[in-house]
């Protein structure tokens, strides 16, 4: 059985119903059962959803347009946590959510715990006056937590899911496994997609906003950031001349930002130097703009962004 976590009780259920409408759900309508589960942000509430099926709501605590490193959560998305019956994070991406979770009995399905995380690529350039604990806070830790990038991380993580909630429902235990495996066939084929479309590029330097497409890098591609790991994290002028260097260098065309967050950074460095500004997008959650997307058809818009970028046939 797969890495799970048990704990505590906090406040009584009856709150928790009461205020559970403050999470917006993503899976709309109560499901028949009553079973609901809560996942931290959006790649999670998305495999969330497509394992469990009808048979279960799932809410997703970070809400459109918000930036997940950000979330706070209210006392209603707190209650949610503790009434829930099955809790899915990501351990270290977002502290609220750790801390709240240590409050709920629920079973808790853990990324960090059931993933192999790559490692965090930590810079030489930082600066001098940043703390170590500020430091750590932007590489998040000594790991790289947007494993979603990697179509079949993102197929280990839904088989996790499906044994989780066979747990916790065993009479569903077929239904979620065969979720799980139709949803690694199509992540597979994405997976496909990505090898074919960047096997071949003129030029494989990539320059994203922040350090959050480092699990795309097995395509071949190599990727420097402007900032670090958290996306609010300020680049030191060795940063940026470092990165005026190699973009004249390499023959970089696009400066990548993304939609949750500002693209001052990257619209300045790419005006300063006469090239084009793009979005890249790390998924981490929808926008207005992407709202009637999904994990899927993002992941192929990133797609035809890069080959356009960097030349690729």
């Amino acid at each position: 059985m797969l890495p799970v976590t048990r704990l505590a009780p906090l406040a009584g259920a009856v709150v928790a119903s009461v205020l559970l409408a403050g999470c917006g759900a993503m899976g709309g309508d109560q499901a028949p059962d009553g079973r609901r589960a809560v996942a931290s942000f959006y790649p999670l509430a998305w495999v969330t959803e497509r394992v469990a099926g009808d048979a279960w709501t799932v809410d997703n605590l970070t809400q459109p347009g918000q930036e997940p490193h950000d979330l706070d959560l209210s006392i209603a998305q707190t209650a949610a946590l503790e009434d829930a019956g099955l809790i899915v994070l990501e351990e270290g991406f977002q502290p609220a959510v750790d801390a709240a979770a240590e409050g709920s009995d629920a079973p808790v399905v853990d990324a960090a715990s059931v993933l192999e995380l790559h490692p965090a690529e930590h810079h030489d350039d930082h600066s001098e006056e940043e703390s170590e604990e500020e430091h750590a806070d932007h590489e998040h830790g000594d790991v790289d937590p947007h494993f979603w990038l990697d179509p079949l991380l993102v197929a280990d993580f839904a088989d996790a899911v499906a044994d989780e909630l066979a747990d916790v429902d065993p009479d569903g235990a077929t239904t979620y496994a065969d979720n799980a495996a139709a949803l690694r066939t199509e992540l597979e084929a994405l997976d496909q997609d990505f090898s074919d479309g960047l096997a071949t590029c003129e030029r494989t330097t990539v320059v994203v906003s922040h350090d959050a497409f480092g699990y795309l890098s097995r395509y071949g591609l190599d990727f420097e950031s402007i900032a670090g790991l958290s996306p609010d994290a300020e680049p030191t002028a060795a940063d940026l001349a470092r990165l005026q260097s190699l973009i004249t260098s390499d023959g970089v065309t696009t400066v990548f930002s993304e939609r949750l967050v500002s693209a001052k950074m990257a619209d300045t460095l790419a005006g300063d130097l006469g090239i084009t500004s793009a979005v890249l997008d790390p998924i981490e959650g929808l926008s207005d703009q992407t709202s009637g997307e999904d994990y899927l058809s993002l992941m192929r818009e990133n797609l035809t962004a890069l080959q356009k970028a960097n030349g690729c046939s």
